[in-house]
């Protein structure tokens, strides 16, 4: 029996992370029940782009962020350095989410997921080295 490996394209992730922006903000507003998040979308000079949303002064959100982007490009020579690799082209694509309630024992929310992928630098045959990543955490706002 023959058995076919099928890897999920970094587009695909780069359109799943989108979905997931879109989920988070529209459940964010239906819970305020008073603001709505403003959109400002935006393009990285050496390849790629995002979406910045912001929402603030509602019931319940101060102020909050989730932002969504997918950049790709060459390796600044120090990350190259720092990975030690000799491949140029990277790409990566995350969602990153902080937002800060009215209330001060609310704690304030911080997480994100990524994405990394680059050539192999073992064997160009192997495909790409991939990397997922991110995590969640609360914040205390109001220490006794």
């Amino acid at each position: 029996m023959r058995y076919l490996c099928h890897m999920i394209s970094k587009e695909q992730i780069a359109a799943d992370y989108q979905q997931i922006q879109d989920e988070i903000c529209a459940a964010l507003e239906l819970t305020d029940g008073l603001s709505r998040f403003e959109e400002e979308k935006w393009e990285r000079e050496g390849g790629g782009g995002g979406r910045t949303r912001i929402i603030q002064n509602g019931n319940i959100f101060e102020k909050g962020g989730v932002n969504f982007s997918a950049v790709h490009g060459e390796l600044p020579h120090t990350m190259k350095k720092a990975l030690n690799v000799e491949q140029d082209d990277f790409f990566a694509t995350g969602v990153s989410i902080v937002i800060h309630p009215n209330h001060p024992l609310v704690p304030i929310i911080h997480m994100n997921i990524r994405y990394f992928e680059m050539p192999s630098s073992i064997n160009s045959k192997s495909g790409p080295i991939r990397w997922f990543g991110g995590g969640d955490r609360p914040h205390a706002s109001l220490c006794y």
